[in-house]
């Protein structure tokens, strides 16, 4: 793993490196992109650089230095012989008093970098009983605040699935702790729609535009009706899910097959040198 904050690579990047006071830390003032690299080339780096702008300025951060970004980016990958390395670009409030208030500190920036594992074939999905809330502060945000997350997450792998799905607060199906959902009704692809309060996912986004399919908004229950159910995201592509609960499902179903195969023939227009 290699770690580059505010301008350093780390020589120990298991060592400390933000003030205990840190904003994101203390309270979980920041944002943040994970992008997946394959053979040290960011894979849609631009992308998430928006969308991270896009999440800093919906929290009320400062708009981040996209330049010091990309230079991290950099630093972290810098002779790395790893086919898949996955980064994280952190950016938080920077230190702040022990309070939700924030300080006059600089904004803090976080570059990780480490070997990402192939994805598995396929997935199992849980539904978890707690709703994401569409109309909160943070709807559509990628921030550092992921501590439903956990909880969904183990509630789920506690159940032996591998990701958690939940509905909003109007009962519609919504999104995973770190995936977008996409799944089949007679034939035609669909997704839940940004208004459900689910992420601008990257990956959601690309599936659509290389392959297809229709937003829309419906009960969580109409899973029951699909043929078959993918999950997308940076970490996992297209990736076929297999059960959700008790409900089996085709791995992978024949629009799933087409959506990968769409995606593995435009994948290598998004990977990015960076100079």
């Amino acid at each position: 793993m290699r770690a580059w904050v505010n301008g350093k690579i780390l020589d120990d990047p298991a060592g400390p490196a933000v003030a205990v006071s840190d904003h994101g830390l203390t309270v979980g003032d920041g944002v943040f992109e994970a992008v997946k690299a394959v053979n040290g080339r960011p894979f849609a780096l631009e992308r998430h650089l928006e969308r991270l702008t896009s999440s800093a300025e919906g929290l009320g951060l400062p708009t981040p230095d996209l330049d010091d970004v990309r230079r991290g980016v950099r630093a972290v990958l810098e002779g790395t012989t790893d086919p898949l390395t996955r980064i994280r670009i952190t950016y938080t409030g920077g230190p702040a008093p022990l309070g939700s208030g924030r300080g006059d500190g600089e904004p803090t920036l976080v570059v990780v970098a480490a070997p990402l594992p192939e994805a598995a074939e396929s997935s199992r999905v849980a539904t978890v009983p707690w709703p994401r809330n569409e109309r909160g502060a943070l709807a559509g945000l990628k921030t550092t605040s992921y501590g439903e997350n956990v909880v969904m997450l183990a509630h789920a792998q506690a159940r032996g699935a591998g990701e958690a799905v939940m509905a909003n607060l109007a009962g519609h199906l919504c999104e995973g702790t770190g995936s977008n959902v996409f799944y089949v009704i007679d034939g035609e692809l669909r997704t839940p729609s940004l208004g459900s309060g689910c992420l601008a996912g990257v990956t959601r986004a690309l599936v659509l535009e290389w392959y297809g399919g229709r937003e829309v908004d419906e009960p969580i229950e109409v899973i029951h009706e699909a043929s078959e159910v993918f999950l997308a995201s940076t970490t996992r592509d297209v990736q076929p899910v297999s059960h959700w609960d008790d409900l089996e499902l085709p791995v992978p179903g024949p629009i799933t097959k087409a959506a990968h195969e769409a995606w593995r023939e435009r994948e290598d227009t998004m990977l990015e040198a960076l100079t």
